[in-house]
Formats: structure tokens, sequence, C-alpha cells
């Protein structure tokens, strides 16, 4: 899925900026704080119509702007798609902060997906195997999200019902609400979180093959890598995905009211990584933690690539430098089966030099990109 073209107004550091790509590794170099992830972002805010960097997306727009408008060209399924995604810095006369658009015609976040798939790999992903659930939730979920078209409105319908749910807990809690009001939201909850959990699980049994064979690629010396889903409403036998949560809301009821807060469903829930039988955060060096998520990096590749036989976008933001020449090297062979990737990098003395034989190179100062060259 080439993008083509990337064209920017108003967003983060760029006030206006046009760059056209070509095909195979694309290197964009530039110091720290120069504006090399402020591209990446853009494009992920295209794929999916959404920042993994801000929470409010008004945070996107340059300062002293009224909006920030991100657009590209992007190859797909041999058409050529024009995406845009334009966020107000605040509410227009509808009310209304962001627009999408697929060829002119206004559409829903969720028909970016199919048109423009990336995976991800940034310094903080290094963070996933010790890190915050959150972290591990939210790359689950944006799998899930790339997977079934409809899963981003339910999560996002989830949160709001989480949020409403939770609210009347607290006035439940001083007597403020009825506790026969719960009924409503609690079968909400229900519907939507057991939604979440099929596709979570649908998601984890699609990349346990090609996380397997990734990390036994890098580490054949190690024992197998799987991951295991962790969950406050675990299966009994013969339950569904709703049985147990059904039964884990009536059985947390009184406890809910006590604490004001929904304390079983897909938002408390977790994944780990886990090597023969032991959870890798008992016993893994920073070696073979990277490692684990550099496969699991590599196994989205193959899971996205599989449903239509188009690999995804990839976006390397400065993870270079966080691998060993061996490991690098795996990642530079993989790039290089790719019809297109992106790689920020603060020097190319960080790359290997494969690499950056193969790449188009590109110099970002404050507000601009230029072309450097060709690796070659």
């Amino acid at each position: 899925m080439p993008v083509r073209t990337l064209t920017l107004d108003g967003f983060r550091s760029y006030e206006h900026l046009e760059i056209a790509f070509g095909d195979g590794p694309q290197v964009i170099v530039g110091r720290n704080a120069a504006g090399k992830t402020n591209l990446l972002e853009a494009m992920v805010v295209l794929s999916t119509g959404r920042s993994h960097r801000s929470s409010t997306d008004p945070e996107m727009v340059r300062w002293g702007a009224d909006f920030a408008r991100s657009s590209a060209l992007v190859e797909s399924a041999g058409r050529r798609e024009e995406l845009e995604v334009v966020v107000h810095a605040r509410a227009t006369g509808a009310g209304a902060r962001k627009r999408v658009r697929v060829n002119g015609v206004n559409r829903r976040a969720a028909a970016l997906r199919p048109m423009l798939r990336t995976v991800l790999f940034a310094p903080e992903d290094m963070l996933l195997i010790v890190g915050s659930p959150s972290l591990r939730r939210n790359l689950l979920d944006a799998l899930v999200a790339q997977r079934e078209p409809t899963a981003a409105a339910v999560m996002s319908t989830y949160q709001r019902t989480l949020t409403q749910r939770n609210s009347l807990l607290r006035r439940i809690r001083e007597e403020e609400a009825d506790r026969a009001e719960l009924s409503y939201w609690t079968g909400a909850i229900l519907e939507q979180g057991a939604r979440i959990l099929d596709w979570r699980h649908e998601a984890l049994a699609a990349i346990a093959q090609p996380l397997a064979a990734a990390h036994r690629e890098i580490a054949p010396e190690e024992t197998e890598l799987r991951l295991r889903y962790s969950s406050n409403a675990e299966r009994g036998p013969g339950e569904s995905n709703e049985d147990a949560l059904r039964r884990r809301l009536r059985e947390t009821a009184d406890k809910e009211v006590w604490n004001g807060a929904t304390l079983v469903g897909p938002h408390r829930d977790d994944f780990l990584f886990v090597s023969g039988e032991r959870e890798l955060t008992e016993f893994a060096s920073r070696g073979q933690q990277r490692t684990a998520i550099l496969a699991l990096k590599l196994a989205e590749m193959d899971v996205l690539t599989a449903l239509d036989g188009r690999p995804p976008l990839l976006l390397l933001d400065d993870v270079f430098s966080e691998l060993d020449p061996e490991r690098r090297a795996h990642l530079v062979r993989r790039i290089g089966d790719l019809p297109q990737a992106i790689v920020t990098t603060t020097t190319p003395d960080d790359l290997d030099p494969a690499l950056v034989e193969a790449s188009t190179l590109w110099r970002v100062k404050p507000g601009s990109v230029t072309l450097a060259g060709t690796g070659s």
C-alpha cells in the first residue's frame, strides 16, 4: 500500500509540505524534534483517522493555525485513492472538529483502514513487555480494527458506555440514583464487550503462527514465543466470552457499586508474552525482550498481508538504534520484500549499510523535507 504523495497543511511543525515518495525504503534523516515523527503520525492519521501520539485531535493543529490537514495519494488494490483528514482547532459551526474524505467524499474514519493499512514500530514499543497493560491493549485493538471494519466503532461506543456506567455507579454509591438504572448500561457493556473479546481472541489466534515463525527465525535457540490473553472474565468450561463476562458482572456487582467503577471487561484485560510456561517479564533480558517485540511487529505484517495479499505500509520511527546488528539484519531483510517502508533516523550510521544502499534519502529540518539522494 505505497503512499505516492503526502500533503500537510497546518499539521504539527509543518505550515505546508508536499512530498512524493517512490518505491522501496524511504529513509527520513533529521535531528530530534526536527519533525520526522510528525510525518509518520500523519500517515497513521490517514490510516486510522486518529493520532497514535495524542489523546485529542486538536493537538495536531500547528500553533496559530485554524486546522490541520493531511492528505495522501495511495496505491490500493491497483487503484489510486485520495485520502484526507482535516482536524479543526475548535468546533466549526456544525460542531464537528474532524472531517474524513476518501476520493473527495465524506466518509467515516473506518473507511480509511482498507485503503492504507499500517504497522508502526516506535521506540515506545520497546516497553510493550514490561510497560503498562494499556500499551498492549492498544496494540491488540489496533490490529483488531485493521482486521474487522466495524471494530473501531464498537470500541468507541464501548468507551462511551463505560463512562456512562461508571458515572451511574458513583451516583448509586452516593445514593443519588437507583440501582435498577444499571440494567441498561450493564446490557450495553455486555453486548459490546463480548464482541471486543471475540475479536481479540480471533486476532491472537491469527497471529500465533506468524509470531512463532518470526521468533524462530530471529532466535532459533530460544523456546517458542506465544501470547496468552489475561482476563478478569476467564471462560469456564463450555462458556463463551459473553457467558463469562455476564457471570463476572453479576459476581462483582456489589463491589462495583462500592468502588464506583466497572471492574471487569475488555478495558481491564491484558495479554502476556510467554516462552515455555513462563512470562517473559520473569526472566527475559533486554535483548530477549527486543527479539520478542520485533517478532511481534513482523507477525503483524504477516497477519495484515494475509487479509488480501497487500502488505501494509511499515513505519519505523527511529528504532534501529534500539536493535543490535543481528536484529537489524532481520528487519532489513523484511523491509526489502515490501513495496514501500518509511524509516526515520537521526543519522544513517544507525542503519544497516544494505538498507541505506537500497533507500531514497530525505533530509528533515524544522518545517521542511528535501530529497537528499539515493543510497546507491
